[in-house]
């Protein structure tokens, strides 16, 4: 994932979505925290990983797409994420403008694991 950047879709103008700061905003409805993310894929990647190591790291889910064709495993998403407010500032707040990865490793017993990367 690159090029990761926070929009503010149409959907947010109804009166139901109350702003509070750094592009997150309640659901007063719902009583939920949402914000919504554009991001690339890079190549290799497909429409699940890293972005549910994102979703497991930050206590986050996606609570709507925005783009119905990224099944096709190319180009860009949009994605809303919802969970408690402090969660999605801190994702907000690490992953913003920032290249956001997968890489395996070898543990000292030998298997191979996955590590989230942000840089």
């Amino acid at each position: 994932m690159k090029n990761i950047r926070t929009i503010i879709p149409d959907k947010y103008r109804d009166p139901v979505y109350k702003p509070v700061g750094n592009d997150i905003f309640e659901n007063t409805e719902e009583h939920i925290f949402v914000c919504t993310l554009h991001f690339d894929l890079e190549e290799g990647e497909d429409s699940q990983y890293p972005l549910e190591d994102v979703l497991e790291e930050f206590c986050l889910y996606i609570s709507d797409f925005f783009n119905k064709d990224f099944f096709n495993h190319s180009g860009s998403m949009v994605v809303e994420l919802a969970g408690e407010h402090h969660d999605l500032l801190k994702a907000v707040q690490t992953i913003t403008g920032k290249r956001v990865y997968n890489t395996e490793y070898q543990g000292k017993d030998g298997r191979i694991y996955v590590k989230l990367v942000i840089e």
